[in-house]
């Protein structure tokens, strides 16, 4: 009978990747990244199941014989450059862990049932987030992926290769196309169940948003010989526009961020992210930070040409309303700001998400968190949920 925890085997790859400071580098295909999954395939081993890698480096680790209408489960092993423990792991573990005690209650999934490790979800090495799962499910194209540059300069079809993978193999994958959900377990990227105070919720749908990108001219001089009145400096009205940015968040109860700059000495450029509940409310966000941003350069001398660079609807998790029929009407819903495989997934197929307690509400760095108890109550409602779903 196997003891496993999803604290335990969180342990166990405690040390792979991590940086100095606490936080881990764990990017696709690439030597710290490969060690995990190799733990994985170790210990889905150990749990009899079967092994796939499939071309678009995806892992499956399936209980009985593969097939069409599969029940699946998982999330990803990579991270973001700096990131924390849980995002990724914690889903990937939970599922083991919920494999491992269905066995030992005697359960045989009815369906096909795998646990899936999809490859690079954060897109921290290729830049395309949810590659993997993008590539299985036909949203993202071959001719596409092969265009890709890794962080390090190797091109993806040459990480692939290097791998023992195909590139010109990779693309949409009939199994995956012909299953009947997938489940994601994550750690929250917010401290909505820390305010709450309950260690699992549901997720409702991952948030409206989209990436602009403004780009402000003006006129480079001598810095040293320019007066003020007679300067048309293009990273004034930027750094104007990024105050409004954040009053215009703050005024409408959503989140912009600029995490991105780019000077010359006459130009500027600015990446927007902004996220709401409602589609509306970031129409109305971004338009108010564009008018800010026209009046501060007009005012300077200068120019400035927004550019909305991508746009993702509200996606809804067709799975929610079952899984609050297993689970009960008192666990928490919440939706997330933040992207997922099972968001990606989601027009292929019904799709829902458990998220566990993060006391710190942060992410993506070394102070992401979540209880050893938190984490054993995610992985015991992720196994009552696909117990319901595999009969």
């Amino acid at each position: 009978m196997t003891t496993w925890t999803a604290a335990s085997l969180l342990a166990e790859i405690a040390a792979i990747g991590r940086n100095e400071d606490g936080s881990y580098s764990r990017f696709c295909l690439r030597p710290e990244e490969v060690a995990l999954r190799e733990w994985f395939v170790a210990k889905a081993t150990e749990l009899g199941l079967a092994i796939v890698t499939d071309a678009n480096a995806n892992i499956w680790a399936w209980w009985g014989t593969p097939g069409p209408d599969a029940v699946l489960t998982g999330s990803h092993l990579d991270s973001v450059p700096g990131g924390g423990a849980y995002d990724g792991p914690l889903g990937v573990v939970s599922s083991l862990v919920a494999v491992a005690k269905m066995q030992e209650a005697g359960i045989m999934p009815a369906k096909p049932f795998a646990v899936v490790a999809m490859a690079d979800e954060e897109g921290a090495r290729f830049g395309m987030p949810c590659l993997g799962s993008r590539l299985a499910s036909g949203k993202l194209s071959k001719a596409e992926a092969h265009t890709l540059v890794a962080r390090d300069g190797q091109s993806l079809p040459d990480a692939w290769r290097e791998a023992g993978l195909n590139p010109d193999l990779m693309g949409p994958d009939d199994v995956l196309l012909e299953a009947s959900c997938f489940v994601e377990l994550h750690v929250e990227q917010g401290r909505g169940l820390a305010d709450v105070g309950h260690p699992v919720a549901i997720a409702t749908a991952v948030r409206p948003h989209g990436r602009w990108r403004a780009e402000f001219t003006g006129q480079g001089n001598h810095a040293g010989t320019t007066l003020i009145p007679d300067r048309h400096d293009p990273v004034v009205p930027m750094a104007q526009t990024i105050l409004a940015a954040r009053e215009a968040a703050e005024r409408e109860g959503c989140v912009t961020t600029v995490g991105r700059i780019n000077v010359i000495a006459s130009a500027a450029t600015m990446w927007l992210d902004c996220r709401a509940e409602e589609s509306q409310t970031v129409t109305k966000v971004v338009e108010d930070i564009q008018q800010a941003s026209e009046t501060a350069a007009d005012k300077q001398g200068c120019q400035v040409v927004w550019t909305r660079e991508s746009w993702t609807d509200r996606t809804a998790f067709d799975l929610r309303a079952r899984m609050l029929q297993i689970l009960g009407e008192d666990i928490p819903q919440l939706s997330t700001g933040a992207g997922h495989d099972a968001a990606t997934l989601a027009t292929t197929m019904p799709t829902g998400m458990l998220f566990v307690r993060n006391p710190t509400g942060a992410s993506h760095c070394p102070a992401e968190s979540a209880s050893d108890a938190d984490c054993e109550a995610g992985a015991e409602a992720l196994q009552t949920v696909l117990e319901e779903l595999v009969k």
